[in-house]
């Protein structure tokens, strides 16, 4: 896929352990890409024998699966080599030597016959004239479809946006076959092995694209080892300097003459030796680009700190013998202990992550692990061989039935999932990099028990599209592990979120949802609605998404205060009840109420604003007139304190009331539209009305309104529960205690 690339590219070997090479199974020398070649050219390719030139790959395949049927690659080779033949790359190798060189890597890595067999034909259609239904009719519907996956779309038909397409054609390839992926993954690994000959700028703009696109996407695909040696190679040419005083500092630890890591393994395998557990205690050597990691956070680097410890067992409870052993013997650095098998990463990784420290201070990292998480912690979704084919009887066996899918990762479904709303290949490209940034990965529980998986720093406003696509546009608001929250809080891994979604089918987003989206999805699916549905600025009286309105009173006054008082009802000519008198507006404003002081002048106390069937007291004041107040109103008690004599009082024949109401909303559009049309349905006279600013998506209403009859107060309470983005509608409380 790469006619272009050439020579060795710029990071040469290390003598020692700090040598940054693909893990493989057994010790294999860098091939002789000319030799190859020219077995390529000149060796015998009859019917009855395999080729020499693929003879390394038949021996990398073979260690892995000693059954597979070879005759697919001796075709597809022979195939290759004369669709080939006469291309040459930029460094003078017969074109062949590629694809020869990125099958060896997928065989090495323990690839099944399908995906090698697609690998030696991955540039053909591209850069030959074979065809698709070609390669059909000779191979099978399945590699068919691999070559086509990583076949790049023509610059003469796509122009600028052919690299994006061509990424989008193969992320949505690779969400029907994750082979897709690895066979890409190998390609580019040996262009950037051999990208010595390009040009410095040529070679800088390649590194970038594989450094944002190519490496985060080996990392969700769990495959290690491609992945840690793209990140030497791209970290040589992008940081030339940085990447020569590591190597100087590698070069420097492997000439010492101690290794405390070999004497930390040794007395490790001592350890477990006599515990009977029978364990593999290995050196990882760290990468070039892991050292300069550690470096940059720990200053001064110790012999300890250029590798890792990695210890191989056979059973899933051996690891945790291990750890229990090892902690026993040694001096544990609790914090560093990690449980990857119990809780596996997004991308199937699993190991015991711990650390030990020795006398002098120096603390090595210990990874623990089955033999078998060893090869999908190296090789990824390359290890499960093909994940289509049926499980054989000792896969099925082994399986604990609680892995995710591989075939179909959380990340890959949701990444599928706004590719297709990406309105131009501009927003794709800068998209697809910003979404694999994002290198780690939580789950949310739904209350159904279901699941969802999310980046890091993700928000309920995240969660809303994840779960509910563009439908989320009418969640109105969230509770996150039981209580209440606002859309733009941060979850956390294991939280539970239930998410609170409204009835209206014409429900908008906030343009301040964008603030708070921190998954593509979420943010392409905010931006194409506001796209489509831009601010209007006419008289019709919509407010911008988010915004607030705040009605105007009965009285043709704005934004009153709830509090209110109200005036003296006239004394009764005779007996002991006494109707209040007529509101502001003319009209009778509160219930009959009947006081034990014939004459008296009743007024219902502001403060509480009391209705039936609410547990009254009253007290004289000045005038003669008596205040009536809810029992559990504080203005009760301080005048008790004060000496104030009560006043019986009681609820005569219920006709109109006077109460104050408070609800509390998210915020969204047309809320207060639909909430005074609600409240004036149930028969309710809006007299003042308080709307606080909203803060963190929420707001506070106070109404006070006018009731024909108080026995309409619980039905208008529910009514108002009822809109869309209110979740409590309650009665004003009493003052607090010297308010």
């Amino acid at each position: 896929m790469s006619a272009e690339a050439t020579n060795p590219a710029t990071p040469g070997p290390v003598a020692g352990p700090a040598t940054p090479a693909v893990p493989r199974r057994k010790a294999r020398a860098r091939l002789d890409l000319r030799r190859l070649g020219r077995a390529a050219l000149l060796g015998p390719a009859s019917r009855d024998r395999l080729p020499d030139a693929i003879s390394h790959v038949v021996d990398a395949h073979r260690a892995h699966h000693p059954d597979a049927d070879l005759e697919p690659l001796r075709r597809a080779y022979v195939l290759a080599e004369s669709s080939h033949r006469g291309q040459m790359r930029k460094s003078g190798e017969p074109y062949i030597t590629h694809p020869l060189a990125v099958t060896l890597i997928l065989a090495e890595l323990g690839a099944e016959t399908t995906t090698l067999t697609a690998s030696l034909l991955h540039d053909t259609v591209e850069d030959t004239d074979v065809t698709l239904d070609q390669v059909r009719e000779q191979f099978g519907e399945e590699v068919r479809f691999l070559v086509d996956g990583v076949t790049k779309l023509e610059k003469v038909d796509y122009g600028a946006a052919a690299e994006p397409e061509t990424f989008r054609k193969m992320l949505v390839a690779t969400g029907n076959d994750v082979r897709v992926m690895s066979i890409k993954l190998a390609d580019r690994l040996h262009n950037m092995r051999t990208l010595g000959v390009m040009r410095p700028e040529k070679q800088a703009r390649i590194a970038k694209v594989t450094r944002d696109v190519l490496i985060p996407l080996a990392e969700r695909l769990g495959v290690q080892a491609l992945k840690t040696e793209l990140e030497d190679l791209v970290f040589a040419i992008l940081h030339p300097d940085e990447y020569e005083y590591t190597r100087e500092l590698i070069v420097d630890n492997a000439s010492r003459a101690d290794d405390p890591l070999a004497e930390m393994a040794d007395e490790m395998r001592t350890v477990l030796r006599e515990a009977g557990i029978q364990a593999e205690v290995l050196i990882r050597p760290r990468h070039f680009v892991s050292v300069h990691r550690v470096a940059r956070k720990r200053g001064r680097l110790r012999g300890a700190d250029f590798g890792r410890l990695l210890v191989l067992v056979n059973e899933d409870a051996d690891c945790y013998g291990v750890l229990g052993e090892l902690h026993t013997c040694m001096t544990p650095v609790v914090s560093e202990f990690k449980d990857f098998i119990a809780v596996p990463k997004f991308n199937l990784y699993q190991s015991l992550h711990t650390a030990v420290a020795r006398a002098d201070g120096q603390v090595a990292e210990v990874l623990i692990r089955t033999h078998q998480m060893h090869k999908v912690a190296e090789a990824g979704v390359v290890a499960l061989g093909n994940p289509y084919a049926p499980p054989s009887e000792e896969q099925a066996a082994s399986s604990d039935g609680e892995r995710a899918d591989p075939t179909r990762p959380g990340w890959l479904s949701r990444l599928l999932d706004w590719q297709e709303g990406a309105p131009d290949p501009d927003t794709f490209w800068s998209t697809l990099r910003e979404d694999l940034a994002q290198d780690r990965e939580i789950t949310v529980f739904r209350p159904d028990g279901g699941t969802l998986g999310l980046p890091e720093g993700a928000t309920c406003v995240d969660a809303a599209y994840a779960q509910y696509g563009e439908d989320a546009h009418a969640c109105i608001g969230a509770r996150v592990n039981g209580r209440l929250a606002t859309l733009s809080t941060v979850l956390r891994d294991g939280d539970t979120v239930q998410l609170l979604m409204g009835q209206d089918p014409a429900s908008e987003p906030s343009r301040e949802w964008l603030e708070h989206a921190h998954t593509a999805a979420a943010r392409i699916a905010i931006q194409r609605w506001l796209a489509a549905h831009p601010p209007r600025g006419d008289a019709s009286g919509d407010e911008e998404p988010g915004a607030v309105a705040v009605p105007p009173a009965a009285d043709g006054s704005a934004n009153q205060e709830a509090a209110w008082e109200e005036p003296p009802a006239r004394p009764a000519a005779e007996g002991p009840e006494f109707r209040p008198a007529a509101a502001p507006a003319g009209r009778s404003t509160t219930a009959s109420v009947v006081v034990d002081r014939p004459g008296a002048t009743v007024r219902l106390a502001g403060c509480c604003t009391p209705v039936p069937p609410d547990e009254v007291t009253g007290f004289s004041v000045r005038g003669g007139v008596v205040t009536v107040h809810r029992v559990e109103c504080a203005a009760v008690a301080r005048m008790k304190n004060a000496g104030r004599a009560e006043v019986g009082v009681r609820w005569g024949d219920t006709t109109e009331c006077r109460v104050t109401l408070v609800a509390e909303s998210f915020v969204r559009p047309h809320l207060l539209a639909d909430l005074t049309e609600a409240m004036a349905l149930e028969g309710a006279e809006i007299v003042s009305a308080t709307v606080e600013p909203p803060t963190q998506q929420r707001v506070r209403h106070t109404y006070t309104v006018q009731l024909p009859d108080a026995a309409q107060l619980p039905g208008l309470m529910r009514a108002m529960r009822n809109v869309a983005g209110v979740y409590d509608v309650r009665r004003a409380q009493p003052q607090a205690q010297g308010a």
